[in-house]
């Protein structure tokens, strides 16, 4: 059974950038009860549970909205190279030698560890062996859209390709219902699942009513392959094939044309853009100030760490802000406040999870930042200080679903230690053939 909990005399963020200042929240059932001023708090019961606010915020737990979790194994491996020589001359290979259940497991639960400990509070991953990255994310408590990998050819877990849509089907049968993970389905790409695969796994998704994600546009190179085979974009081959609609997650769409953006108007289908990745790969930088005009919903994801490096979500927030900025020579372009609502409830939205937001029903996902660091005074603006000047050093207490798994920096659901130790272990395997 949940604890109640409540934390008092904390600033609160609330929606578009409003705070309350000396407020409570009450979390209780592993939903959001209760918000106001400390002076309408009255009694409560001796066993709840209190946190002390004081000189913290408050805040929704940032969605990370694409994420390959076992890939913290390969952080740092074949730095600096063209994505497709990157992968696949180097991770692909990596991951045939390497991915296995028990190194799926492992390095999720170290994806898991630094996610929390940085504010993270829901991810959206995909990757094979998906039932050991979802088992992983629930024994550490997180939230997470988990979605089972489907390609052309053999791979960890799937041997047999004409077995991929199948596996997928049977991960998200099992995993239906589970108060933290929702399953879905991840076609790895145009360019690796054919037109009979994406077609089967769609109509699989919509048969489950599962959301399907998949890479697109990521590099220029791509597009022009694409309109060379197919006579057109990658987005346009897939609307082609009946693919996108409001359940499709298009990863990347750094080279999204104009009559992309109009498809997924049309579609309803969003988008995640991972600009940490697109900068380290120079895959290009997405349109994210013409996506957001043109309503198309748009996540943030920090993509997985063998191209990131890291998962800290502030960071990319950051990032992604001044990015923008530089490339259309427009300080006012991604203000701040979007940035946050891209962080958390545009996120959840795209997800369509119940987060994101702090208001009463809604899911108890809360993070509270420690604001006595030097770089984070003076506070003028909230949204702001969270962009540019935040970082997830700053998370002192991560609660999911109404459950605290972080207190003062310390995590309660996972052995951090062990689970370090287990993942070097597999790391000494690929030092051994470099």
């Amino acid at each position: 059974m949940l604890e109640t909990i409540i934390i008092t005399n904390a600033l609160i963020l609330l929606d578009s950038g409003q705070t309350l200042s000396s407020g409570f929240i009450t979390l209780a059932n592993g939903l959001i009860d209760r918000i106001g001023p400390m002076a309408e708090l009255g009694e409560y019961p001796p066993e709840v549970q209190i946190i002390d606010g004081r000189d913290h915020l408050v805040m929704p737990g940032l969605v990370n909205c694409h994420n390959h979790c076992p890939m913290t194994l390969f952080r740092g491996l074949a730095d600096d190279l063209p994505l497709m020589i990157w992968l696949q001359e180097h991770i692909f290979p990596a991951e045939a030698r390497m991915v296995s259940a028990e190194m799926v497991y492992h390095c999720t639960m170290l994806a898991a560890a630094e996610m929390i400990r940085s504010g993270t509070t829901t991810v959206a991953d995909s990757y094979f062996f998906e039932e050991r990255v979802a088992q992983a994310l629930a024994d550490a408590g997180m939230r997470a859209v988990a979605a089972q990998g489907v390609i052309d050819f053999p791979a960890p877990g799937v041997p047999d390709p004409s077995k991929n849509v199948a596996t997928a089907a049977t991960f998200i049968d099992q995993w239906q219902g589970h108060p933290l993970i929702t399953p879905a389905v991840f076609c790895h790409s145009p360019y690796t699942c054919s037109a009979e695969t994406l077609i089967q796994a769609k109509e699989m998704a919509r048969d489950k009513q599962c959301r399907f994600f998949i890479h697109v546009a990521e590099t220029e190179e791509e597009v022009q392959n694409s309109i060379e085979l197919h006579g057109k974009t990658p987005l346009g081959y897939l609307d082609q094939l009946g693919v996108l609609d409001d359940r499709t997650i298009c990863i990347h769409g750094v080279w999204f044309k104009e009559e992309d953006l109009k498809l997924m108007q049309k579609t309803g289908a969003a988008v995640v853009t991972c600009p940490e990745s697109n900068m380290k790969l120079a895959s290009g930088v997405a349109p994210l100030t013409e996506m957001i005009k043109a309503g198309i919903p748009v996540g943030l994801g920090t993509d997985g760490c063998a191209s990131n490096n890291n998962l800290d979500l502030f960071g990319e927030m950051d990032m992604a802000a001044k990015l923008h900025k530089v490339i259309s020579r427009d300080p006012t372009t991604m203000p701040a406040v979007n940035m946050v609502t891209m962080a958390t409830s545009g996120g959840a939205g795209a997800l369509g999870l119940p987060t994101g937001r702090l208001a009463p029903g809604r899911a108890a996902d809360v993070i509270m930042l420690d604001l006595s660091a030097p770089h984070l005074s003076p506070r003028y603006d909230i949204p702001s200080l969270l962009t540019y000047s935040a970082s997830g050093g700053d998370v002192s207490h991560v609660i999911i679903n109404g459950r605290l798994v972080m207190a003062d920096r310390k995590l309660l659901t996972i052995d951090l230690q062990e689970t370090i130790k287990q993942v070097n272990l597999l790391a000494q395997t690929i030092r051994a053939t470099l």
